[in-house]
């Protein structure tokens, strides 16, 4: 891959930038609506250089990499432009949207829909780290719309940064994701809300704040940005998501309220499955 255009230089966009400058010696051009986040990328080393969409006309590769919401209207104003030849493929988190208005594009065969299952908390270009992506799954949708040659230069990428592979339509994806992602994500931001609202001394929060609601909320300090679409964008399996879990919450709370100890116990023992089911999760 001699030229590379990343568009969205934060965590994911720039930890991709950081592993195929490193692994391919190719020359990335970085493009990001902020033109404080494309100066620090550069500054950083992870691009070359900085473009506007307008120049990819002769590059090998577009990764688009920003939120959710603005996904679509990108990708079209790319393969609008892009060589015969030229891979587009975004890492966004929510699939049913983007292809569905991509399904019609004379150039739909250059786009690829994919999603790496990595990242943390951190955003921006100061977040992009090397090797966020081995031995993580990337989720693959519709691989059979786009053509075959095209769509071996992603999996070039994908095999070299050491990703493994999953295939699901856009619609099980989204729903999949809602249940095991983004519902993960709601419950940190409201605990962290909880306690920020019951806990009006910080510093106590500070002190007393354990390994344990560290890890719960360390999702919590995502950013919103990047979050809000995708909350949105997925919403009615976000909130499919959401009524599930508000009831085993009411039926906890009822629980202990009624002191039923051996019932709470039963549930969090029932519960302690995921220990066979997350076996082996980095």
């Amino acid at each position: 891959m001699k030229k590379v255009a990343v568009i969205g230089l934060g965590l994911i966009g720039g930890s991709l930038a950081v592993d195929i400058k490193r692994e391919f010696e190719s020359s990335i051009i970085g493009i990001d609506a902020n033109p404080e986040n494309a100066k620090k990328a550069l500054e950083l080393g992870f691009i070359d250089s900085i473009a506007t969409i307008d120049k990819l006309t002769d590059v090998d590769m577009v990764i688009i990499a920003t939120p959710v919401d603005t996904i679509s209207k990108i990708a079209i104003d790319v393969l609008n432009i892009v060589a015969d030849d030229t891979l587009v493929f975004d890492v966004g988190s929510v699939k049913v949207e983007i292809c569905a208005t991509l399904a019609n594009h004379p150039k739909r065969k250059n786009f690829l829909a994919a999603h790496p299952i990595a990242g943390t908390e951190f955003s921006g270009p100061n977040a992009a780290i090397s090797n966020l992506f081995c031995g993580n799954v990337n989720i693959i949708c519709e691989l059979e719309k786009t053509k075959r040659q095209i769509a071996n230069k992603a999996f070039d990428i994908f095999d070299k940064l050491k990703m493994e592979y999953k295939y699901m339509s856009p619609v099980e994806h989204d729903r999949h994701i809602a249940y095991v992602s983004h519902l993960s994500h709601v419950s940190s931001f409201m605990l962290g809300k909880t306690v920020l609202g019951i806990e009006k001394n910080e510093q106590n929060i500070f002190d007393m704040a354990g390994s344990g609601f560290e890890s719960t909320v360390r999702l919590a300090k995502s950013s919103p940005n990047t979050w809000t679409p995708i909350f949105t964008q997925n919403k009615q399996n976000l909130l499919t998501a959401l009524e599930s879990y508000i009831k085993n919450l009411i039926e906890f709370k009822n629980l202990l309220k009624d002191n039923e100890v051996d019932k709470i116990h039963q549930i969090m023992e029932e519960t302690n499955h995921l220990r066979k089911v997350l076996k082996g999760i980095k």
